[in-house]
């Protein structure tokens, strides 16, 4: 049974102190501990930890090193839930397009064309919560001006509404049938369906980890991606630095098709900088810690503008 009781700052800097963490400035350490948490910086000095069962330090750590790291996976979220944002709006203009063209303005409504109706039942029950509780002006001036129409507002309006997760879900529970499933995948350079699926599912659960303000940093993600054999656009020469299947679990693979999802999206991005930046700016950050690969920054995925 757990019976720890809640600890004092005063007494989290002692333990912290006895298991060997160089407190190297008191007050900024008192500063993180009473604004961010002794547990959320745990996930950050777990691994400066010789032992994790009795958590002693290493040699040499320190908290400002912590707090290094804490800002890194910090910022690097944001710059992640900036990309996400010109994927996400992207990935909804064209589902609206293409599907509204292919079929009609509430093709989402339409269970025909979707392979799992359990799965869609579940994502109109929370498209409906969502559109209930808005305060958006166009879906309650849809709703007073068509009060007798018992449908969703049309595609255009109703998934303004949703999450990229619900988008996500759709275009992977659309039938292949659904010729707007692989005209999608091909405008954004992913070939065919079976490809974009698996990418969209994998950042969908980042953005998650970002709106959540979740560690980024060292996290192993789950599920895996599918990587295209021969990419149209801009990807990756080196073989070696090609990641393997196995590898599917660190950030830097599924950065890496975010950043080939830009090039027909938003081809001026600037992610290649930014992520650069964030490197030179912390020195002292791991990037194996995320699957970086060598001389990343020289690959024609990240290399063009």
């Amino acid at each position: 049974m757990f019976n720890k009781p809640a600890t004092t700052i005063d007494q989290q800097l002692a333990l912290l102190a006895k298991r060997g963490l160089e407190i190297d400035n008191e007050a900024l350490a008192r500063h993180y501990l009473s604004h961010v948490s002794y547990y959320r910086l745990g996930e950050y000095w777990y691994v400066m930890q010789a032992d994790k069962e009795t958590h002693q330090f290493k040699d040499k750590s320190k908290f400002s090193d912590v707090v290094n790291l804490y800002n890194f996976d910090r910022k690097l979220r944001i710059l992640l839930f900036d990309v996400i944002e010109k994927i996400e709006i992207s990935l909804r203009t064209k589902l609206i397009y293409h599907l509204s063209h292919e079929f009609d303005p509430w093709w989402f409504q339409n269970f025909e064309i979707f392979e799992d109706s359990l799965a869609l039942t579940r994502t109109l029950t929370n498209l409906e919560e969502e559109i209930s509780r808005t305060k958006d002006i166009t879906i309650k001036n849809h709703k007073k001006k068509y009060k007798t129409d018992g449908r969703f507002p049309p595609s255009w309006k109703s998934l303004e509404q949703t999450t990229f997760g619900a988008l996500s879900k759709l275009y992977g529970n659309l039938k292949p049938s659904a010729k707007s499933k692989d005209i999608i995948a091909q405008e954004l350079g992913a070939v065919n369906h079976t490809y974009l699926k698996s990418w969209l599912q994998s950042i969908a659960q980042i953005r998650n980890f970002c709106a959540h303000h979740s560690r980024l940093w060292n996290r192993n993600l789950p599920g895996t991606v599918r990587l295209l054999p021969n990419p149209p656009n801009p990807w990756i020469n080196d073989i070696a630095n090609v990641p393997k299947q196995h590898e599917n679990i660190h950030l830097y693979v599924h950065m890496c098709l975010m950043r080939y999802l830009l090039y027909t999206i938003a081809r001026e991005n600037t992610f290649n900088k930014n992520l650069n930046d964030l490197f030179v700016e912390y020195p002292n950050v791991d990037p194996n810690a995320l699957g970086m690969k060598i001389n990343w920054q020289k690959e024609p995925l990240w290399t063009y503008s």
